[in-house]
């Protein structure tokens, strides 16, 4: 009897000391004080829900301590070989669709698992056996009912650390971007749960569907014949028109690349969904026709908890003619997610920064035309269109990490009426759209100016924040769109063969892009894109803003409920 006493004593010390060296590797490692008390929190809402749920104390800390040590171990791992933070949906989408890849190029973590599989079944078994259980001494109905009652207070207690407005609602207030990019590894997992649930908008009836929409159930055929043109699209990241900010009042605001000219097909505002950030949910839209806010909080986390589920997009439609669809990539293809995401958008490559001998995130609008055009040169075969979609950096913020001293002479103290602050963004945001100009005429020289049929789109994918402060600048905009004016960026279509004016709106919703690409190559519609068209028009470029009563319901019952574009 005393053996057996001195024993549990020992192994519960022991799992005390684990479970405090796992709550330092984890619940400490977290970079704010508030972060920290979250994850302890849950940490001991943990043991508290498995001490009543095992009867003992040393496996309760052993697996508890270990079930949080092992997911900062999982966070640490997919950071550093994949880049990106460890989400919740990781579990669903990840594991399903990358998991094996991932190891068969890191071998050393078979041997881990392995070596887990060997080590932990006998250490558990003996941690059971040796262990003291609790509650001793009772009854076993009154046993179980303590039992009960205990996981019911430890799971009521980890859902009130949970909760938004609980006593962590510092932690879970603050923007997408800073979850997706600080260190707090496990905070924003655990945060992530509740960002990441997706909610399908109102949907009408199928009959109400089928009677607005039951005539774009054919398609529409294009106005072309092969072989397509080539069409070549650019995400310029926080870049706009400065020309609508009263403050921009000289030449360098107007630059050539968002002015018409006789190629120009269609021209205008863009109304985009992010503000400041975001850039892959403009990614998103643009590709799929559909923006993101209208699945909930969890579209903000597109390419991880909607891309998965993408049934119809733009590359598939050109795939389905007969495309070749690449993606020129500024960053790690694993950044965000963003290889697994083209693929399902329906891309057959994307060539990142390494693949392309590029430093990401330091590249210029000209390298990445430049690669753009030498993969192009690579991959293209006669006969076969293709689709490349390029994402750019120039205009990455912040714009004030350097002083007005650093830019060229012609940008210093350009603006007047700003603060010294807005000024250096400002000036610094012209220096670089400069640069992208230049660059963009390059483009237009490679792509427009040859016999091939081609189609040239760019578009700003949302607006800086310039340190929040660009919200209070002024700027000259008609009434019905300033409530708008934080949204607003530009997009440009041209090509190099005859063809109609494409529709112009007040603004056209960045969801719509995908339409007005294929409208302008002359392309056949598939029966959602043919919808899609259907609605711009309709709603005069609008898109969950539409005016028109009712219509929103009957298209999402028709491209979720019919087509099911999303499953």
């Amino acid at each position: 009897m005393s053996l057996r006493v001195l024993r549990a004593r020992a192994v519960s010390a022991c799992a005390l000391l684990v479970f405090t060296g796992c709550l330092a590797l984890t619940a400490w490692r977290e970079p704010l004080p508030l972060q920290q008390a979250f994850i302890a929190a849950l940490m001991l809402c943990t043991f508290g829900v498995l001490l009543f749920a095992f009867a003992r104390v040393a496996t309760a800390l052993l697996v508890s301590g270990g079930l949080f040590a092992g997911l900062k171990f999982i966070a640490v791992m997919k950071l550093r070989y994949l880049d990106s933070q460890l989400m919740p949906s990781d579990f669903i989408y990840y594991v399903r669709s990358s998991l094996l890849d991932t190891l068969r190029h890191y071998q050393h973590l078979y041997l881990l698992g392995i070596g887990l599989a060997v080590l932990l079944p006998p250490l558990l078994y003996l941690t059971w056996r040796w262990d003291w259980r609790v509650p001793a001494g009772l009854s076993p109905r009154l046993a179980a009912a303590v039992r009960l009652g205990g996981i019911g207070l430890g799971v009521m207690a980890f859902w009130w650390c949970m909760l938004p407005a609980g006593p962590f609602a510092q932690v879970h207030s603050r923007n997408v971007w800073e979850k997706l990019s600080d260190d707090a590894q496990l905070t924003n997992f655990f945060v992530n749960f509740r960002d990441a649930e997706v909610q399908l908008p109102a949907m009408s009836s199928e009959a109400v569907a089928e009677q607005v929409w039951g005539p774009t159930a054919q398609g529409e055929p294009g106005t072309s014949h092969p072989p397509y043109p080539d069409i070549v699209q650019v995400l310029e990241e926080s870049t706009f028109d400065p020309s609508i900010y009263t403050a921009c009042n000289v030449p360098p605001c107007r630059v050539a690349m968002q002015e018409t000219d006789a190629r120009t097909r269609g021209t205008g505002l863009l109304r985009t969904h992010t503000f400041g950030g975001g850039t892959w949910v403009s990614e998103f839209a643009t590709l799929t026709g559909m923006p993101q806010d209208i699945f909930g909080p969890g579209g903000m986390y597109a390419p991880y908890v909607l891309a998965p589920h993408v049934r119809d997009a733009l590359a598939l439609q050109l795939r389905r003619l007969g495309y070749l669809t690449i993606a020129i990539y500024p960053t790690a293809g694993s950044f965000i997610n963003g290889r697994n995401a083209y693929q399902a958008y329906g891309f057959d490559h994307l060539y990142d920064a390494s693949e392309l001998g590029l430093e990401e995130w330091e590249e210029t609008d000209k390298q990445m035309f430049d690669a753009a055009k030498r993969v192009y040169d690579r991959v293209r075969k006669p006969g076969q269109p293709v689709f490349v979609m390029i994402l750019t950096l120039n205009q990455h913020g912040p714009h004030d990490d350097d002083p007005m001293s650093a830019l060229p002479l012609r940008y210093r103290n350009l603006l007047h009426g700003l603060k010294p602050k807005a000024a250096l963004d400002f000036d610094t945001y012209l220096s670089r759209l400069h640069d992208s100009d230049v660059a963009m005429h390059g483009l237009e020289h490679d792509f427009l100016d040859r016999p091939q049929p081609t189609v040239l789109v760019h578009f700003g994918d949302h607006q800086p924040s310039f340190g929040g402060v660009i919200r209070d600048l002024h700027r000259t905009l008609p009434v019905a769109l300033r409530p708008y004016r934080d949204y607003l960026t530009y997009y440009m279509i041209k090509s190099n063969f005859a063809g109609a004016p494409l529709p112009h709106y007040p603004m056209l919703d960045i969801a719509f892009l995908p339409s007005m690409v294929l409208q302008a190559a002359g392309l056949p519609e598939d029966p959602y894109f043919s919808a899609s068209t259907g609605l711009r028009d309709r709603c005069h470029g609008l898109y969950d803003d539409c005016a028109v009563p009712g219509l929103l319901s009957s298209y999402y019952g028709w491209i979720f409920g019919r087509l099911h574009v999303y499953q």
